[in-house]
């Protein structure tokens, strides 16, 4: 099958908008096909024992799902790519990376299941976990204890969007010899690459933006060098959470429209990130197009967009479940990064798993609310939000 690092070398200008459609996806190597066939096939007969086959047994590899990791770790510039049964599979499969009595630091505003998986599980495993401010550097650097070996980041952070100098805290790890891993699904490789920035291990929740439908659940995850490659590869084999063939190829197929709608969904949030500031009802937006925003000029060095999720803070969880009740246009679920504007409540959906006294410390507030910003009209979000949040909420909020 046709390697994508190939590709790069003979078209080494091509834009990740063509190259997304022209990657180790987009043809099938051996019929043409303008599609990659789903393999369902969980084992591979073997021709000759003295000559194994490439294939063997599904868990350890399949055709389908290598044609999504070799697409991945073309998109994101990496060595190899891995995809899983979950956003979370991918990122509990890169810690077992470490071992008992390792210790990791942590963005403190991480995703809420990040935080029940270093705090509930790698705890009782003898992994430890410091939560650090991850936009100073003197905070990471005193955090730092002699049995640390990984740094985690999220940026912009979920969901109150904070800032990290991805290329800073590469380079910081990299002089201490940490490994570091970097949470890649609220920007994408079409706006962000971290691998370029100094990344060892990208990870993404394939199921949010990379998919874009609402209808697959998987993770990737990306290594920056073929020695990482090797390691990830065993525990991929060893733990078995691989991603099915029919999710992998779903998943490529939303790929292909990635760049399209990202610039459509980050269009819109630009101008909801906006009218939100202006708004009488809300007290403060999060959004780091915004001008003011903490760590706004880094993110313009390191990426190439603001994104598509814009969090906002209606002052109490009464106000912001009176929003959530009297909307309209969007879903009120869990996750983001759907076609459709998806309208989430941290302090009991992604991050109900932490603690209100941790989460308030985190500045996740009762009232903060975050959407993600779909590909419908912008004057059909706006007019429906502000039904939401309509005098009553606005008297409220002035009293």
């Amino acid at each position: 099958m046709r390697q994508p690092r190939d590709i790069q070398r003979r078209h080494p200008g091509r834009k990740l908008a063509t190259r997304v459609l022209h990657s180790a996806s987009s043809v099938d190597a051996h019929t043409g096909a303008s599609s990659i066939p789903l393999y369902q096939a969980s084992t591979f007969h073997h021709a000759s024992l003295e000559h194994p086959p490439e294939y063997d047994y599904s868990r350890s590899g399949n055709p389908t799902r290598q044609a999504l990791e070799d697409t991945i770790a073309e998109l994101e510039g990496g060595a190899r790519g891995f995809a899983f049964s979950s956003g979370m599979a991918a990122i509990s499969t890169a810690f077992m990376l470490l071992s008992h009595g390792d210790h990791v630091l942590c963005s403190e505003d991480v995703y809420g299941g990040t935080y029940r998986l270093l705090t509930t599980i790698l705890g009782r495993m003898g992994i430890e976990t410091t939560f650090v401010d991850m936009t100073d550097l003197d905070q990471l650097e005193a955090a730092r204890r002699p049995n640390t070996r990984a740094v985690f980041l999220e940026t912009p952070s979920n969901p109150t969007l904070k800032i990290t100098d991805i290329a800073a805290v590469a380079e910081w790890a990299r002089k201490h010899g940490l490994l570091t891993m970097l949470d890649n699904t609220f920007m994408t490789p079409c706006l962000q690459r971290p691998i370029e920035l100094g990344i060892d291990i990208v990870l993404h929740s394939a199921t949010k933006f990379l998919c874009g439908h609402s209808d697959v659940l998987a993770g990737l995850a990306v290594v920056a060098n073929e020695k990482l490659g090797h390691q990830l590869k065993h525990l991929q084999n060893a733990l078995g959470s691989v991603l099915g063939v029919q999710d992998a190829w779903l998943l490529m197929r939303g790929m292909k429209t990635l760049t399209a709608r990202m610039e459509c969904a980050e269009r819109n949030a630009r101008r909801l990130a906006d009218w939100l500031s202006r708004h009488p009802a809300v007290s403060r937006v999060y959004y780091p197009g915004l001008p003011g925003h903490p760590g706004r000029d880094i993110h313009e060095r390191q990426a190439h967009g603001y994104g598509a999720i814009v969090s906002f803070d209606v002052g109490t969880g009464a106000r912001a479940k009176q929003v959530l009740e009297r909307v309209t246009l969007p879903l009120v679920a869990v996750s983001l990064g759907a076609v459709e504007s998806i309208l989430s409540y941290p302090a009991m959906m992604s991050h109900a798993a932490m603690p209100r006294e941790v989460r308030l410390q985190r500045g996740i507030g009762d009232g903060l609310l975050r959407y993600s910003v779909g590909l419908e009209a912008i004057e059909d979000i706006l007019e429906d939000l502000d039904q939401a949040l309509d005098e009553e909420v606005r008297a409220a909020c002035r009293d």
